[in-house]
């Protein structure tokens, strides 16, 4: 489960967690559908994304080493990139919509 425990409201009831390089690759491209991803860097760094042969719109969020959101962007495109101005240890992807349905905001703490 993803908790925004500043806003005590669930974010997403499972997640797939992604902390190997060949998951991390994989990420959200070929699915069908999106699946809430979290992935898990080793330090706090520029995590910049691509959607290629990502087929939906998605949500993420950026988190630094204490889980505070840092960075989001709603409705990244597909086949398109996007990079980050935060430094972040964990990139959660999620399902369009996701972020303004669960009202999370930067300088929230999020859990899972």
């Amino acid at each position: 489960m993803i908790k925004n425990i500043t806003k005590g409201n669930i974010v997403s009831q499972h997640y797939i967690l992604c902390n190997s390089l060949l998951s991390q690759a994989r990420g959200m491209m070929f699915r069908k559908r999106p699946l809430p991803l979290v992935f898990e860097f080793s330090r706090e760094k520029i995590n910049a994304l691509h959607m290629m042969f990502v087929f939906f719109p998605i949500d993420v969020i950026f988190l630094d080493k204490d889980k505070e959101i840092v960075e989001i962007k709603e409705n990244l495109r597909p086949f398109s990139f996007y990079n980050p101005k935060n430094r972040s240890r964990y990139v959660v992807e999620l399902e369009k919509g996701s972020i303004a349905e669960s009202r999370s905001a930067i300088g929230d703490v999020v859990c899972f």
